[in-house]
């Protein structure tokens, strides 16, 4: 059990906090940046995660993180679809099939179980404040932060109707600070991603559609096939699109008024917003971005 948040350490040195970003599908990349981050001998003190970090983050403080990665990097698209729980209230997915999967196998039960300050990061619908997340039922705090408008359900929480975190803090390095964090280390999955759908839909002549454009089609909005609708992207890529332009702003000016000390910034704009059967690539490109600021990283936390 630990305390709200960490001063000090025992020994001394100082507090390492860690703040995983929001990306969807591209947060499995958050596995492989903490697979890297074991075997250079860091271990943080403090953990803090937003949307898809903020579930990467709980398995990670809960003592599971292995775990998930071997059951994100066998995953197959179909079997990515028979977790998506369609709904029409508030989003198109409930998200309960996949949140009681990772509870049952992945989380502690509360926060009071975890051995260091964890929080996640949340958006109060009704306000747009920015809320933290850090006792209490831990999946009911990550199924919070991750309910992205539009497509996951809202999350009633204490009376408050609450969204993802992403929409006000995407990179939560301001909350690793309040929970006692001395040096930030934090993980930005957004590089590269902004106008993505579009060059790619230029690139091929008949692109594949997507997991998304799959959704919307087993929920009976269409992407249209006249010649207007030819020349432009479809639904499924104008709201990706729109969510990736938001969320990038967003961590672009949280990020400049609250740096990070080392920003790990893994390469994995070619990953599609729910393309979760892709974690294999996106969990090597985790470990492969950490090992690009290795000299940062070790100047950072005083080490040779």
């Amino acid at each position: 059990m630990y305390e709200a948040s960490l001063t000090a350490r025992e020994d001394g040195k100082a507090v390492i906090g860690l703040a995983l970003g929001s990306g969807a599908a591209r947060g499995w990349a958050h596995i492989g940046v903490l697979t890297e981050l074991e075997r250079c001998g860091v271990r943080p003190d403090v953990v803090c995660g937003c949307s898809i970090g903020a579930l990467v983050g709980a398995a990670y403080v809960s003592g599971k993180v292995h775990e998930m990665g071997e059951w994100v990097t066998g995953l197959e698209w179909h079997d990515v679809v028979g977790m998506l729980d369609l709904s029409f209230r508030g989003g198109l997915i409930r998200g309960e099939k996949v949140l009681n999967y990772c509870a049952k196998h992945f989380f502690a039960e509360n926060f009071s179980a975890l051995d260091r300050p964890f929080a996640c990061v949340a958006t109060e619908l009704a306000s747009g404040r920015e809320l933290w997340l850090r006792d209490g039922s831990l999946t009911d705090a990550v199924r919070a932060s991750v309910a992205l408008p539009g497509l996951f359900s809202p999350v009633e929480r204490n009376g408050r109707v609450l969204v993802d975190g992403g929409l006000v803090n995407p990179v939560p390095v301001s909350l690793c600070r309040a929970l006692g964090a001395d040096i930030v280390i934090a993980v930005e999955l957004g590089s590269g991603v902004v106008g993505k759908h579009r060059s790619a839909r230029q690139d091929k002549a008949e692109p594949d559609p997507s997991l998304a454009s799959r959704l919307l089609g087993k929920v009976g909005i269409g992407v249209g096939n006249d010649e207007v609708a030819d020349e432009l992207p479809s639904l499924a890529d104008v709201i990706a699109s729109s969510i990736n332009i938001m969320q990038m702003r967003i961590a672009r000016s949280r990020l400049a008024g609250e740096p990070a000390d080392v920003l790990i910034s893994p390469r994995v704009a070619q990953l599609d917003m729910m393309e979760f059967h892709r974690a294999a690539e996106a969990v090597e490109e985790g470990r492969a971005a950490v090992r690009r600021v290795h000299a940062q990283l070790m100047h950072a936390l005083d080490r040779e």
